[in-house]
């Protein structure tokens, strides 16, 4: 995550918040730190009953240092 902050700057990051299968909330915020990003779209979330992450959650471990972007499962921006 370092290395990808430090070659291409991303303004947004991607990261899966689910919680199951890959990260979770917890671990998505400290990702997005090393990262560095200007906002964060959480995706892999809410679609199984497994996959309690939130970006809620997401939002409360980031403590407003970075943007969470909140969209529903299926939607678009």
């Amino acid at each position: 995550m370092k290395l990808i902050k430090d070659l291409y700057h991303p303004e947004i990051a991607m990261l899966p918040i689910g919680g199951f299968y890959t990260m979770g909330p917890k671990e998505a915020a400290l990702a997005a730190q090393f990262v560095a990003p200007k906002a964060v779209l959480p995706i892999h979330f809410g679609t199984f009953p497994q996959l309690t992450g939130t970006p809620d959650q997401l939002a409360e471990h980031l403590n407003g240092s970075i943007d969470v972007i909140r969209i529903a499962p299926g939607e678009s921006i």
